[in-house]
């Protein structure tokens, strides 16, 4: 790693000095060797020297020297995620034990368990895996930078080959040009990203990662559990891809039924592109003639369907036959996406009315070859295609629709005021009705057959806006698949009557159905009818009342029939994990999280209903973010089973899946822990029942704990909410083009109202990240000391074995303290200190500052005294990684702080600098809040 980092380097500083000149250059390696040699060796000196050359920076040349260091973390990044798979591929090599998280480890661990082959088809058949992209704004790399990783990477691959003199020459040469051409793209976006930009950088992961990924991951697990009888089988499509992007419209304005109507048009349009190429290459392959091998009757007769004419053909079925199936698949793509994707000219055919009418054709191809002596002919290319259009149907990913409960509340209102509509022989003001009162109005309102929603009416644009999506949903899975759109997600939902209004609103809108026979009676619910109604619980008090909002919503005979009929048995709740964090702090966000999924999972096995989670995970570990691998194995017993969608946001994407290679290993991690979640024995099920009773009394009091610290500093400390808008770039941040959504859902200047992501985001440019730590430290050290205040006869030495216990025994705890490790190792106060001098007011600055390094001490502490060595002592190479990024992050988090430092100096003063000198200012603080997101990796 560190011989590549210093090759990309040296080229990188040669773009540099031949197209910025040498004096420039000099200035950059003077902070870059100052900054490394403190962060190595900790002079004093050396640390001097970096802050005196930053300050004396003009503005050109803090533009420059800041996109230096942050292409240089690009290169570094790109160097570290390839000794990565190194690592990982020597691993494979040179042990005869598979590697845990690969798909041949997790099948021998659970043949150990008896959980055979044949068992794990017949687990898979109703499993549901579904990794869910967003356009959380985190990922602050524009698509032409990340393209020019991708070509980079594929250089550093290149590089491990064995290369003649040549080769190796020429690939220097394009390695150059791709550096060079990096340091002349504009790292920044002029404009901020519209909702269309969004859906087309999602689409580059499909076409570079999951299409090509996800069917081989699919093969692969085929051949791990042996073909059930004939080379033509696949797996049921248990992973699929999810996706908001385009109908998540929960505090965006910009997403709107046009959105969503282009998400899919794109989505289908990217899918038919792969088909179609890929079926050409098919037809190039089968070349068997009819004077050499025999073929089924079937295939026959789709060869004699083909409009194919050529003489040259004429003993080549499976080309004829692939033909007609080129040109029915290119007329389907016409029908369906209004463009003609077709590689070439095809005569007229006609379009497939479904998915299965393709799979039903392939299938004949591969069954003529298996029945004919040819099974080892079947290519891998057309087992992979037949696998991919299980998975991906015409519509290539699921979108999920997302709305706030407030927002469906008003249009409810503004409908029953519009119609006229009487409850109680008064005029129905709805959002003014009782709980009880609004969830009898809404179960009568779905046995009635008469519309609440007239043409007639002019509504107001917010109502015609949400009619107008319901509306665009059902077109859409009209002519895609009811697959296209399945699950409304209801953010903030805090009562019963949030859920039963978006039945409502389906029903106005026909998402459901309202067939009924002759008599009047509603016909019963068939499969698929109809989105299934997801509750989103985020906040901590919202999860603590979920289980019995839940209680209640499984009880209702309408809703039963609907999870029976149209949802095969399962319902879906969603977790959040951002605004609980913000709520309560990161240990207490984790415990309540943990507690809900318990209690739900209680409720839905009273109901006989299968639970499926669905985790709102962010990126950074204040989000939920780390290891999902670990993530999925720390979760309560039974919670998993077979059934988890979980989102996949902002720069976790990129870092998951930039390219097939490493999509494979993320997505064969997250099938592991699945399996493994769900079919291996958990941890917590081999503990004797007092053993975990210790451990969860003493989890929920140290949550309680952690909680109180949490609050006391966010909410409760005079002066907090000035220190973090002065002391974080959370302004500068809300002005980076890198999402099209508002940074808050409010305007003003309120915790409560800010996003989680900025939230997040801007604590960790800070580098004090104390949404991932902070009230941990307070916490345990009380636990330690004190006890919980009951005469349990516990001592300090026996509460801190207690821990230490906990942590080597118990998944949950060990996943919770490892994340916060690696924040913890990411966190320095040095230069938090140095924020902090941006807080005008003194006595705030000493206060909140002060509060958080205590904080921090008393955290670190506590991991040592569970843990009994130095951070990260167990993970050297993560340890060695950070330590080298760091040495090129930090500058650029002193030069943040003296660019902000100068633009408030100068608005204090009461002088208004031109509009060049706001430009050059704002894109230097906007590269450094780039490099700083690059050097964390998991910063949203």
């Amino acid at each position: 790693m560190q011989q590549d980092i210093r090759l990309l380097g040296r080229i990188l500083g040669a773009a540099i000095r031949e197209s910025d000149g040498q004096p420039i250059f000099d200035v950059i390696e003077t902070v870059r060797r100052a900054a490394v040699r403190f962060k190595r060796e900790g002079l004093a000196q050396e640390r001097d020297t970096m802050l005196n050359r930053l300050t004396a920076l003009s503005d050109d040349e803090a533009n420059t020297l800041s996109r230096a260091f942050s292409y240089f973390l690009h290169l570094a990044n790109l160097a570290e995620d390839r000794d990565q798979q190194k690592r990982q591929r020597r691993r494979l090599l040179s042990s005869n034990e598979a590697q845990t998280g690969t798909l041949g480890h997790t099948l021998a661990k659970l043949e150990q368990h008896g959980v055979g082959h044949s068992a794990i088809r017949d687990f898979l058949s109703g499993a549901t895996i579904v990794p869910v992209l967003t356009a959380h704004p985190t990922e602050v790399q524009r698509k032409s930078t990340l393209d020019l990783h991708r070509h980079i990477s594929q250089c550093l691959v290149a590089i491990d080959s064995r290369l003649t003199e040549d080769e190796s020459h020429q690939l220097a040469l394009e390695l150059t040009g791709h550096i060079k051409t990096l340091w002349l793209t504009r790292m920044l976006r002029f404009n901020k990203l519209t909702v269309n930009d969004e859906i087309e950088n999602a689409l580059a992961y499909f076409n570079t990662t999951f299409l090509k990924a996800i069917p081989t991951l699919y093969n692969r697990l085929n051949r791990s559990l042996g073909e059930p009888g004939d080379g033509a089988a696949i797996l049921p499509p248990f992973l699929k891809m999810g996706s908001w992007i385009g109908g998540d419209r929960d505090g965006n304005p910009n997403v709107n039924a046009e959105t969503l109507t282009h998400a899919i048009n794109r989505h289908a349009t990217t899918l038919f592109d792969y088909y179609l190429a890929q079926v050409h290459l098919l037809g190039s392959e089968l070349s068997l003639s009819t004077s050499l091998t025999h073929v089924s009757t079937d295939l026959a007769q789709l060869s004699d369907l083909s409009p194919d004419q050529s003489r040259h053909r004429l003993d080549e079925p499976y080309r004829r036959a692939l033909i007609g199936v080129y040109a029915r698949l290119a007329a389907t793509a016409r029908h369906l996406t209004h463009h003609d994707l077709a590689l070439r000219n095809t005569a007229s055919a006609d379009p497939y009315n479904a998915p299965a009418d393709f799979a039903a054709d392939l299938d004949v191809i591969a069954r003529s070859l298996c029945e004919n002596q040819a099974a080892a002919v079947v290519p891998l290319r057309l087992q992979e295609l037949q696998q991919a259009v299980a998975v991906f149907g015409f519509h290539l990913a699921t979108l999920d629709l997302r709305q706030s409960s407030d927002v469906h509340e008003r249009v409810l209102t503004e409908l029953y005021q519009r119609a006229a509509i009487k409850y109680e022989g008064q005029p129905v003001q709805y959002d003014q009705l009782s709980e009880e009162k609004k969830i009898t109005l809404l179960l009568a309102e779905l046995e009635d057959s008469r519309p609440l929603v007239s043409s007639w009416q002019q509504y107001s644009e917010e109502t015609r806006k949400e009619l107008a999506i319901l509306h665009a949903a059902a077109s859409v899975r009209h002519h895609y698949g009811k697959d296209a759109i399945t699950q409304y997600i209801v953010s903030h939902t805090e009562t019963l009557s949030d859920l039963l209004e978006v039945l409502v609103l389906q029903q106005e809108t026909g998402l459901i159905s309202q067939q009924r026979d002759e008599t009047g009676q509603r016909l019963a619910v068939t499969t698929g009818d109809g989105l299934i109604v997801v509750p989103l619980f985020e906040t901590i008090p919202d999860l603590e009342a979920g289980p019995a909002i839940m209680d209640r919503w499984l009880s209702l005979a309408r809703v039963r029939e609907r999870i029976l009929h149209a949802q095969q048995g399962v319902q879906e709740v969603m977790l959040g994990y951002s605004d609980s964090n913000k709520d309560g702090g990161y240990l207490t966000s984790n415990w309540s999280l943990y507690n809900a999924e318990l209690k739900l999972l209680e409720v839905f096995r009273r109901h006989d209903v299968r639970l499926r989670l669905f985790h709102g995970r962010g990126g950074s570990v204040g989000r939920g973010g780390g290891s999902s691998f670990d993530a999925i194995l720390a979760q309560p017993p039974g919670t998993v089973d077979g059934q988890i969608r979980l989102t996949e946001q902002g720069e976790v994407i990129q870092s998951k899946y930039k390219n097939a290679d490493s999509g494979l290993i993320n997505l064969e991690l997250l099938v592991s822990a699945t399996l493994l979640g769900s079919l291996a024995p958990h941890e917590e099920t081999r503990k004797d029942s007092e053993t975990l009773q210790r451990y969860t009394s003493a989890m929920a009091w140290l949550s309680d704990a952690a909680q109180h610290a949490y609050r006391k500093l966010v909410y409760d400390t005079p002066g907090f909410v000035d220190y973090f808008f002065a002391a974080t770039p959370i302004n500068e941040i809300a002005g980076l083009n890198i999402g099209s959504r508002p940074a808050s859902r409010k305007k003003g200047q309120r915790i409560e109202d800010l996003r989680a992501i900025p939230w997040g985001f801007s604590w960790a440019q800070c580098r004090l990240m104390i949404t991932s730590w902070y009230g941990v430290g307070t916490a345990i050290d009380s636990f330690i000391r004190l006890g919980t205040g009951r005469d349990d006869g516990s001592t300090q030495e026996s509460r801190t074995q207690l821990l230490r216990d906990m942590a080597e025994h118990w998944p949950f705890f060990q996943s919770v303290l490892s994340n916060m490790e690696m924040v913890l190792a990411k966190t320095d106060m040095d230069i938090g200190r140095q924020y902090s001098e941006l807080v005008a007011d003194e006595h705030i600055r000493h206060t909140v500052f002060g509060m958080i390094e205590e904080e921090f001490k008393l955290t670190r502490d506590a991991m040592y005294a569970i843990k009994q060595q130095a951070l990260l002592a167990d993970n050297p190479t993560l340890k060695e990684a950070l330590q080298e990024r760091f040495a090129y992050t930090d500058p650029l988090n002193y030069l943040q702080v003296e660019v902000i430092r100068r633009q408030r100096a100068l608005e204090d003063a009461g002088a208004e600098p031109s509009k060049l000198e706001q430009m050059r200012s704002q894109r230097t603080i906007h590269l450094t809040i780039n490099g700083i997101a690059t050097g964390l990796r998991n910063s949203g």
